[in-house]
């Protein structure tokens, strides 16, 4: 059974984002989405699962003493981790993944004043370039599109996919409130166990419960690459 959210543990260290952009290659993770089995290709572990979606078995999840509310699609579990920040020490950051099978996992993570954000002076467009490009070097995946969106509760977002040289499928959120950075994460072993309906759900299904400022806007539905 592959083990996906090893992958999603490398690469939503939002505390390591402006670590790792500022000094490429210090972390050395990128090999975890190897290890982990991220492969489109078949094997015996797979059990044919790579061909086919997930059966997802949505519930929601309120978490109102984090902030947020979203719909997951099998029990999540929750974890901490540590990251890197800025300075080269650790920070945790928190988050919960639920995998509905051994190769598809869902994942959000969240960090109060992430490093991502201080050293770009909490500006959101330059903190969402820099968590994006670290989200990419760490899970070793290549951009295949990003657009900038608008979801519930009127935060700076952005959607990107990404893919891998063994055919992985990374579909990310991107959220920055003004205080805190979420990330939402949908990881596929092939592009025939993806479902579109599956990510636009999750994605959609995320609102922050509570009100936070804004120090910088961004056009909604403009594709950037």
């Amino acid at each position: 059974m592959k083990r996906w959210h090893y992958i999603v543990i490398a690469a939503v260290g939002l505390a390591g984002f402006a670590y790792l952009y500022l000094h490429p290659g210090g972390l050395g993770l990128g090999s975890i989405w190897h290890t982990a089995g991220a492969s489109g290709g078949s094997g015996s572990d797979a059990g044919g699962a790579v061909g086919r979606p997930a059966r997802m078995a949505w519930q929601t999840v309120d978490r109102p003493e984090e902030g947020f509310k979203v719909e997951m699609p099998s029990d999540p579990k929750d974890l901490q981790v540590p990251a890197y920040n800025e300075g080269g020490s650790s920070e945790p950051v928190k988050m919960i993944f639920a995998s509905p099978d051994g190769d598809t996992t869902f994942a959000i993570s969240w960090e109060d004043n992430p490093p991502v954000a201080r050293v770009n002076d909490r500006a959101a467009e330059r903190t969402l370039d820099m968590a994006r490009d670290g989200m990419l070097a760490r899970t070793q995946t290549s951009l295949v599109r990003e657009t900038r969106v608008t979801p519930a509760g009127g935060v700076v977002a952005r959607d990107i996919a990404a893919h891998n040289a063994e055919g992985g499928i990374l579909d990310a959120r991107l959220m920055y409130t003004g205080d805190r950075l979420y990330v939402l994460m949908a990881l596929f072993p092939s592009s025939n166990a993806r479902r579109e309906q599956d990510v636009i759900r999750f994605f959609n299904s995320f609102s922050p419960t509570r009100a936070r400022s804004i120090p910088e806007t961004m056009p909604a539905g403009s594709p950037t690459g």
